[in-house]
């Protein structure tokens, strides 16, 4: 392997884990300039009832910006990346977890599953997410008023709770 694929490797790594910091920390755009203006984006859950196609930045910040808002807590885990580079593109793959928590619903989701995603240097030397799916391993809902012991002690979107 070339260091130039090294080092390409290691800028997608960083912007993947970009990607899913700003999308829990809710920085709309900083969390837009991870993907190419023409991405395609294929997501879905069980919970949300259909699949979601995208195929635009736009749409998909959009999208996340009015439903993963203050009042949806998130958090993604992305590791075991596969990168795969061939010159100013790449492929790769990355086990991930997800848990949501919407307090007003009193409901959690946890899962599971693996992204494939592509990937492009652009013309500004920065690599951009260029497509992005998953496919689930598992997702699981808990009520939250089923489970009596849940108190949420901390939440940074609710000024009510100590951060």
């Amino acid at each position: 392997m070339r260091s130039m694929d090294l080092v390409a490797i290691e800028e997608i790594k960083r912007l993947k884990h970009r990607y899913f910091r700003t999308l829990d920390l809710k920085q709309w755009e900083e969390y837009a300039d991870c993907l190419a203006a023409d991405v395609t984006a294929r997501y879905g859950t069980q919970a949300m009832g259909e699949p979601l196609h995208f195929d635009s930045r736009a749409d998909v910040v959009a999208y996340m910006e009015q439903n993963l808002g203050p009042s949806v807590i998130t958090i993604h885990i992305a590791n075991h990346p596969e990168i795969d580079v061939d010159g100013d593109t790449a492929q790769g793959s990355w086990a991930f977890e997800d848990t949501v928590i919407v307090p007003e619903l009193a409901v959690q989701i946890r899962g599971g599953g693996y992204y494939v995603d592509g990937y492009r240097r652009d013309p500004d030397g920065a690599w951009r997410i260029t497509s992005t799916r998953y496919e689930r391993i598992y997702e699981a809902m808990t009520s939250l008023t089923d489970t009596p012991s849940f108190r949420l002690i901390a939440n940074r979107w609710d000024p009510s709770l100590e951060h």
